[in-house]
């Protein structure tokens, strides 16, 4: 298989419209959601040899994608010292090499927050699932909630366990994030050290933030995510068959929901 043949079959897996394609994302997306529940899950059990084991072939897995994703990009080198492509070296690094535990394991969950907004992702769920088009801006706000917990989780679990012995698994972790960011604060689990101090006022500004977010899209009209072919404005009313800007003439899809 010629280098060009093997790049134009990865381009159909990962930016294909087909259904060979739909279901290679389905399937990463499946694995990534997998992965953080292993990530969970691994903190009920003492770590062991299996551990390393199963984290070492996740990490086989994940170096296989980031490869393929750099061989198919536009601009590999960008894509590779971006946020996103320096995240995945990190948790490839830590998955491979477990030379600090499992002290990188939180940025796994960031590979949710790629996949999710990833456009491939969006326009597939948009066609896949009856109405996410409607509800889009509220079903990604939510989305983008529950990545943040996870987040938060995971790196309080990360910063914690073994020198606060409040947080023996990500079940306390998840207790205290959800705790800290509605406001709630029982006081049963507090953060140690200033570190831990900082990362609960993170928790606080940013998941009020996103929760915010959250009620202030649930709570408005919804709006139909459609850029105008002519001035560009994305959101119009989902029965508007004019753009409010310039007057032109939208052809706005319609799955035919009240």
């Amino acid at each position: 298989m010629t280098e060009a043949t093997l790049r134009a079959r990865l381009r159909t897996l990962y930016e294909g419209e087909g259904p060979t394609g739909d279901r290679f994302r389905y399937a990463l997306l499946a694995f990534d959601l997998l992965t953080v529940a292993w990530l969970i899950t691994s903190s009920f059990f003492e770590r062991g040899p299996q551990h390393i084991q199963i984290d070492v072939a996740i990490g086989v897995v994940f170096l296989a994608d980031f490869m393929a994703r750099l061989s198919i990009s536009r601009r590999p080198l960008k894509d590779l010292v971006s946020f996103w492509g320096l995240a995945d070296v990190l948790v490839i690094i830590s998955l491979l090499f477990p030379i600090w535990g499992e002290g990188l394991a939180f940025l796994r969950v960031l590979r949710l927050y790629r996949v999710f907004h990833s456009p491939q992702t969006l326009d597939q769920l948009r066609d896949d699932i009856r109405g996410f088009r409607r509800h889009e801006t509220a079903i990604r706000a939510a989305l983008n909630l529950m990545i943040f917990i996870f987040m938060m989780t995971a790196l309080v679990y990360q910063t914690q366990v073994g020198s606060n012995e409040d947080i023996r698994n990500y079940v306390d972790a998840l207790y205290f994030t959800v705790t800290t960011l509605t406001t709630t604060g029982f006081g049963d689990i507090t953060m140690v050290g200033s570190g831990g101090r900082l990362l609960a006022v993170v928790i606080m500004i940013f998941g009020i933030s996103l929760f915010l977010r959250l009620v202030q899209v649930v709570l408005r009209p919804p709006k139909a995510h459609f850029p105008c072919p002519v001035c560009g404005l994305r959101r119009h009313d989902h029965d508007a068959v004019h753009c409010k800007a310039c007057g032109t003439v939208l052809n706005i899809p319609d799955d035919g929901l009240d």
